[in-house]
Parts: C-alpha cells; sequence; structure tokens
C-alpha cells in the first residue's frame, strides 16, 4: 500500500507544482521528504488510517486547487474520488479508494 500513497502525493504534487521546461518532480525530490513510501510505511504499520487520510487528502487539496478547484468537471470527479477514499474507517477499505484516485492522478498529468 505504500508505494501507491506516495504515487498519489508524487502525482498530486506534480500537478500542482511542476511547471513545463522545469526539472519534473521526482521521488527523491525533497517536496516529497513528508510523502515518501517510508512514512507511509510508518503508518501502514501502525494502522494510522486518519494520518494517511491526513496526507493524502493535504495532497489531493493541491491538486484540486491546480485544475480549477471543484467546480471544474476534473475537480468534481477528484473531490468524489477523495471523499471516496476519507471515508474509509479501516486500512483495507482505503485500497479500492487509493487505487482509483491513484489511476485519476495519473490520468490528467
Amino acid at each position: 500500500m505504500e508505494l501507491p500513497l506516495e504515487t498519489v502525493a508524487l502525482f498530486a504534487f506534480k500537478l500542482a507544482y511542476e511547471t513545463e521546461g522545469e526539472s519534473p518532480i521526482l521521488r527523491d525530490d525533497p517536496i516529497m521528504s513528508d510523502y515518501e513510501r517510508e512514512v507511509f510505511g510508518l503508518l501502514v504499520r501502525r494502522g494510522d488510517v486518519e494520518g494517511i487520510q491526513f496526507r493524502v487528502t493535504h495532497c489531493v487539496g493541491l491538486a484540486l486547487n491546480a485544475i480549477g478547484g471543484a467546480d471544474t468537471p476534473l475537480g468534481r470527479e477528484l473531490r468524489r474520488l477523495s471523499a471516496d477514499f476519507s471515508s474509509a474507517r479501516t486500512m483495507e477499505q482505503l485500497n479500492a479508494p487509493l487505487i482509483a484516485l491513484k489511476d485519476y492522478l495519473k490520468d490528467i498529468q
């Protein structure tokens, strides 16, 4: 689960901060320090659903702003997927919405 969490953060930060003509944001970029696989791994091992959701919600919020907000077609879908992820109460319930969120962020890059 750690890799998809890190990937969601990476894709969200790419939408929010990456600009054409500049170096791309990579997994080892300093902006990813609090969102790297090891950090998510610790949260997963602890079973900290709220901590995971907090971090992912922050990233998705940045991406949402970058695509024009929740009133755009892309934004409405991202908000819906984020709500599905945020409504999970167990680690097992996080998986399907996490994959949907990751796939969507990848598609709108």
